[in-house]
């Protein structure tokens, strides 16, 4: 009997530990790793790791082996002869090999801008792609309150539900009594039908704002997850990203300001080739030697005709157009604020008011309720006073839901996580 009552037990709690219960935090979370363009912060890392590298391989000394035989038409002769020597006449075919190592000792630092450029490149790509995943809150916040939303016409449809059913009960003994027409009990076994229906519809639309979540977060959820209502505090300041993305705007030009300041430093390099051929150096010889030479090469760009000059006020220009996009998103955001304020403030006065409809419509029903055992009243008159109950308590669940979507567009405005 007690492992019985144990088997009925277990068999009883599956569809409860079953349900799967989020958060809107953990959306947040799920979307900023999960979701397609969140995978670009770590590639654009991989990627800069693989330029930089690439950068510092030119402080390296470059190693070069060439070799080359040639024929030629004509030679080096000398326009005169020596009394008492013979000078042979050059090979026309002159064969060479060479190793060639060249240094770099000295670029100005242009090679450590570069690097610093490519990684102010680097962060701010990465924080666009933190606008952009940022952006999906909004979309998020949507979709997670229309899923409580449906969430709460559920309860309120399943409460009206068994309010009817009850009703049903009434209605059929006051029918055997002959206290009630018998066309009242249809009345209410047609509007359980239509509660059906309506039960119907609302999984099916649940079911389908739960899929759009799933897509934007990047994960799946059954049927039977619950979505617990967020927490808002709208008094709690934040940062947006976009106001950083800004910020890494000015800092990558004025890496770029350096870069070009850099690239008209000298430039010093170390050069040496050791090679082999026919003739070497002494171009008068007549045999294959060894040869080798060694120096230091100097290169400095003294005028580029105010290039330099030019390109950096391109670059400030550039910042201006940074400032003046970064000024527009502020008094845009700002207005955004405002007007959720302003929504905010609206919905809790009409809020206060579904209470008091409420409660007057409870009051309604109760009247209506006492006269339908009486027969006073039939079921079609009762059941349009329920209606315009659950009407008023479903309009108060959609302000509230709108109420609570306002605010966490508030916070998501402000930056709040």
């Amino acid at each position: 009997m007690k492992r019985f009552i144990l088997i009925l037990l277990s068999i009883v709690a599956l569809p409860v530990f079953a349900q799967q219960t989020i958060t809107l935090s953990e959306c947040y979370n799920w979307a900023e790793k999960n979701y397609p363009i969140a995978k670009q912060t770590s590639l654009l890392q991989q990627k800069a790791t693989y330029e930089i590298d690439a950068l510092n391989k030119a402080k390296l000394p470059t190693i070069n082996l060439n070799a080359q035989a040639t024929y030629q038409s004509a030679v080096t002769q000398i326009p005169f002869s020596l009394p008492n020597m013979t000078v042979d006449p050059l090979n026309k075919d002159q064969y060479k090999a060479t190793l060639d190592v060249n240094q770099l000792i000295y670029n100005g630092g242009i090679i450590d801008a570069n690097s610093k450029l490519k990684t102010a490149q680097t962060l701010t790509q990465q924080q666009q792609v933190a606008v952009n995943l940022y952006q999906l809150k909004s979309r998020i916040n949507y979709s997670f309150m229309m899923i409580l939303l449906w969430q709460d016409q559920r309860e309120l449809l399943v409460a009206k539900q068994n309010t009817i059913n009850s009703k049903v009960k009434e209605v059929k003994s006051g029918v055997k009594n002959g206290a009630i027409l018998s066309s009242s009990e249809q009345v209410l076994e047609a509007e359980i039908l239509k509660l059906e229906q309506a039960l119907t519809e609302n999984t099916f639309q649940r079911s389908k704002e739960l899929q759009n979540l799933a897509s934007l977060t990047a994960t799946t959820f059954d049927s039977n997850t619950i979505l617990e209502k967020p927490t808002t505090n709208i008094e709690v300041s934040g940062t947006r990203p976009e106001l950083q993305f800004f910020e890494l705007q000015q800092s990558q030009i004025e890496a770029s300001k350096d870069v070009i300041s850099k690239s008209n430093f000298p430039k010093l390099n170390a050069f040496g080739q050791a090679g082999y051929g026919n003739p070497a150096l002494n171009m008068l010889k007549d045999s294959f030697e060894g040869f080798y030479i060694v120096g230091l090469k100097l290169n400095w760009n003294v005028f580029d005709w105010n290039k330099s000059k030019t390109d950096k006020q391109a670059l400030d220009v550039a910042k201006q157009i940074v400032s003046t996009e970064k000024e527009t998103f502020e008094i845009n955001n700002k207005m955004q604020i405002n007007d959720l304020q302003s929504e905010i403030s609206k919905l809790e006065a009409i809020i206060k008011t579904d209470t008091q409809i409420i409660q007057l419509r409870e009051k309604v029903l109760q009247s209506f309720d006492s006269q339908l055992r009486n027969g006073m009243i039939t079921s079609s008159d009762y059941i349009t006073e329920l209606n315009q109950l659950f009407d008023a308590k479903t309009n108060q669940k959609v302000h509230q839901t709108q109420l609570e979507l306002a605010k966490i567009n508030y916070q998501t405005s402000k930056g709040i996580n």
